[in-house]
């Protein structure tokens, strides 16, 4: 597993040293397209989503390993080059080093390896996608289709190697509430951002009666607010956006029809309602797989793109989430040694 390890680790350098925001991609992308043809695979390239497949027999079930090769854009807190990959005490520091790039190059790395098996008993996919950090549409949904259908996946990101089989949906609100003008020094008008207020508190309070046992209640976050445009006329219009973390408990169509329900003065509207909540059974052969090895299974508040995949699916990686969009990001190089060993550990000899 050395030279995995090894190559691994070259092959992230390399990717940190090139910027890669969302949507702007292609460097990398190329990148990961030259070294999997130089491992002699069969490459396909769909924008700046990269993906190889080894498939051994149609009848075969079929497993996704993914993982983004986007980033976000650094902050200017970074008290180091970003993009000047520095190792120091067994720390790899550089933008995308922990989310997603350990996860990317580990599970390539595992492809590489299982795609030498003969005795595997699946057919094997692997996917580099590109705004994964943006949600977009030209990521893994554009792909999505040419991968064809899958059986499982396994999504990369930062869980510490454990196992994440489930993850809170999003769904973000534009929220407007109408009222009227008038004076302020005079009794006049209808001030939408007292109306709003009262939504906004409800926003605050409410709770779903069905609370999940793995991502725990649907949370509802008032994040965004503008209203009125001069100190002394009465707002006509206030606007507001809610975020909102949905549970396996409801569709994202259940939540915003209740929502609507009880809202007394404004009007939502939904950006999207397909990001759902994603869940795969404890009782799956690779979650029980995984627990015989020692592994833990919990519940992520955090999003991936493990919401775009309509199949069942674990999101699971080396590093640690909360390094993830931080200034000075970094991964501890055994981390990506023990997510390379243990990918390979839980798909070596799996069967469904």
């Amino acid at each position: 597993m050395l030279s995995y390890y090894q190559e691994a680790i070259k092959l992230l350098k390399e990717l940190i040293t090139i910027p890669s925001v969302s949507r702007e991609e292609s460097a990398t992308a190329e990148i990961l397209e030259s070294f999997l043809i130089s491992k002699g695979c069969q490459v396909f390239r769909k924008g700046n989503n990269v993906w190889s497949s080894d498939l051994r027999e149609a009848s075969l079930p079929v497993i996704l390993l993914n993982s983004h090769h986007d980033t976000v854009k650094p902050s200017e807190s970074w008290t180091r080059d970003p993009f000047q990959p520095y190792v120091e005490e067994g720390i790899l520091y550089g933008l995308g080093s922990n989310d997603a790039g350990a996860s990317l190059v580990s599970l390539l790395m595992t492809y590489l390896y299982l795609s030498s098996l003969e005795n595997r008993r699946y057919n094997l996919i692997f996917a580099a996608s590109a705004e994964e950090e943006v949600t977009g549409k030209n990521g893994l949904p554009l792909i999505l289709d040419d991968l064809g259908p899958f059986d499982l996946a396994i999504v990369g990101e930062p869980t510490g190697m454990q196992m994440a089989i489930a993850e809170k949906g999003l769904m973000v609100l534009d929220g407007k509430v109408r009222g009227k003008t008038g004076h302020a020094a005079r009794n006049e008008g209808d001030n939408a951002i007292y109306k709003a207020m009262q939504d906004i508190e409800w926003f605050r309070t409410f709770q779903f009666p069905k609370s999940s046992n793995l991502l725990g209640p649907v949370k509802m976050t008032v994040s965004m607010i503008n209203a009125g445009y001069q100190h002394n006329i009465v707002p006509d219009l206030c606007s507001y956006v809610v975020d909102i973390r949905t549970n396996e408990c409801y569709s994202n169509p259940e939540v915003l029809g209740m929502i609507r329900e009880h809202l007394q003065f404004s009007e939502v509207t939904p950006r999207s309602t397909h990001l759902k909540s994603s869940y795969i059974s404890p009782d799956h052969p690779l979650i029980r797989r995984g627990l015989h090895m020692g592994l833990n299974y919990y519940g992520s508040p955090t999003c991936s793109d493990q919401m775009r995949i309509p199949y069942p699916s674990l999101k699971m990686g080396p590093g640690d989430s909360a390094r993830s969009h931080t200034a000075d990001e970094y991964v501890y190089l055994k981390e990506i040694e023990q997510g390379i060993s243990t990918y390979i550990a839980l798909l070596e000899g799996f069967e469904f």
